[in-house]
């Protein structure tokens, strides 16, 4: 059968250089494989003839590229600008593009204006009939996938890629009951915690060339006692199989609950996890509906504490903006991080994401500040304020993210952090590494967050002689 050129595209924002491999030699510890387009390119069937195209390791020359038959492209909201860029090109050599994610899913009307078709959903289940409707020329406008059946799931193709990544990427698991209302994984993944058999996990794991992995799972352990099982079921193979392997995952704070999932975790290879703390506050946790890190009176310091001591590194996740935020709160993050004793500190703006409960709630209260789609979407990275803040300017937020990172970030309590990792012996050069590419970010972003004022002051300005003209 003759073969036909596949391109799958992740297309890049060059808003955000904390994603973008050539702006420092310090973002290939903070970049990981599309892993999607990955999945995809592993359910292809052999007469296609596939490229993978990252453009956070930099944009290739479309036109010097010999054209394809189609091109699939993934998205998520901070990349649709560059995905219709990428997607007009194609289509003006009269190449069909595709388009899925969960921008795609969340905003599809937006979407099929752009391309050809639209996968909403998770793609597994409809992806061979959309390569199969191409190669006949009837591409559908709109594919639904609903939610893969994780029993029969296909592993991704991890040789697709060149060897420029520090991480490689896995999922073991999919959909989140938290459903907090800043976040729209419930939404794309659905509320069921879905589980791939853990011997699939192993052998995939076995084929990712990369030492180091980036476990993509929103949850890896889940909320109940079934799915921690399972979890530790998944460490001892993983610990058994003995792959040498070094992971960083994603996790509630009940990952510091259980020892035994603790230990097993560490003796599998799990060097650090991602936890999202999200407010200092009660009050804000209770905002955000994160209410299940208020359960059983916890002690966040301890519970900090109990994974560190497994030789297990914390990453601390807060949001700024939340409506019970008042100004000092950057110093207060920062200052709770600090006696938290994470490792590393990521600090977000509380952003509006089409499909959340709070786009619903900031929309029908006008106070999404950004609204000129589809232009305005590349500021939705989560390190922009994009909304109308309670108890603060434009001016004010930014100032609190700056002095966050600053407190945090400071020379002096680096070195007190990667020192104590050195005394614990919990991945010292690991901590180092984390910590000087966010304090790196972190002063680019201060750059950004000033281009960024510039242009709001002038969009405003704009606005309101339109106003004046008007009346």
């Amino acid at each position: 059968m003759q073969s036909t050129r596949l391109y799958l595209i992740n297309p890049s924002n060059p808003l955000v250089s904390s994603v973008s491999v050539s702006e420092s030699r310090w973002n290939r510890y903070r970049v990981w494989k599309p892993l999607s387009l990955m999945v995809l390119a592993g359910l292809t069937p052999p007469e296609w003839e596939i490229t993978i195209v990252d453009e956070n390791l930099g944009a290739p020359d479309y036109h010097s590229m010999s054209r394809p038959h189609l091109v699939g492209i993934t998205a998520f909201t901070s990349q649709a600008n560059r995905a219709y860029q990428v997607a007009a090109h194609f289509r003006s050599l009269g190449v069909p593009v595709v388009m899925g994610g969960i921008h795609a899913t969340m905003c599809l009307n937006e979407v099929m204006e752009r391309v050809d078709s639209v996968v909403t959903g998770e793609a597994e289940s409809i992806w061979i009939q959309v390569l199969h409707d191409a190669r006949r020329g009837a591409l559908k406008p709109h594919y639904e996938g609903g939610h893969a059946d994780f029993n029969h799931f296909v592993p991704a193709r991890h040789d697709l890629l060149p060897g420029r990544y520090a991480f490689g990427a896995i999922q073991t698991t999919r959909g989140c009951p938290l459903n907090c209302n800043f976040c729209s994984v419930t939404s794309f993944n659905g509320a069921q915690y879905r589980q791939r058999p853990v011997a699939d996990v192993v052998r995939e794991f076995q084929a990712i060339p990369e030492k180091r992995v980036l476990v993509v799972d929103d949850n890896l352990v889940g909320t109940r006692p079934e799915h921690v099982a399972r979890a530790k079921e998944l460490f001892r193979a993983l610990a058994q199989a003995n792959l040498h392997k070094q992971w960083i995952a994603q996790a509630t704070i009940n990952f510091a609950d259980d020892d035994e999932l603790l230990a097993l975790a560490a003796k599998a290879g799990c060097q650090g996890v991602f936890i999202g703390f999200e407010s200092p506050t009660p009050e804000g946790l209770r905002e955000l509906g994160k209410k299940f890190n208020l359960t059983k009176d916890r002690d966040f310091p301890a519970s900090v504490r109990r994974i560190q001591r497994h030789k297990i590194l914390v990453v601390g996740s807060f949001i700024i903006g939340l409506d019970v935020d008042e100004p000092g709160i950057g110093k207060r993050i920062a200052d709770a991080a600090g006696r938290y004793q994470v490792d590393s500190l990521n600090t977000l703006f509380l952003t509006p994401l089409p499909g959340t409960r709070l786009w619903d709630q900031m929309n029908s209260e006008e106070r999404i500040a950004l609204t000129t789609f589809p232009e305005d979407w590349k500021y939705y990275t989560l390190t922009f304020p994009v909304a109308r803040y309670k108890h603060f300017t434009l001016d004010g937020i930014v100032q609190e993210m700056i002095s966050c990172n600053r407190r945090f970030y400071s020379l002096v309590r680096i070195l007190r952090r990667v020192a104590s990792a050195f005394r614990e012996r919990r991945h010292p050069l690991l901590s180092l590494v984390g910590n000087l590419s966010y304090r790196n970010n972190s002063r680019v972003d201060c750059r950004t967050y000033a281009n960024f004022q510039r242009q709001r002051r002038h969009c405003s300005g704009i606005n309101r002689m339109q106003l004046q003209t008007q009346a």
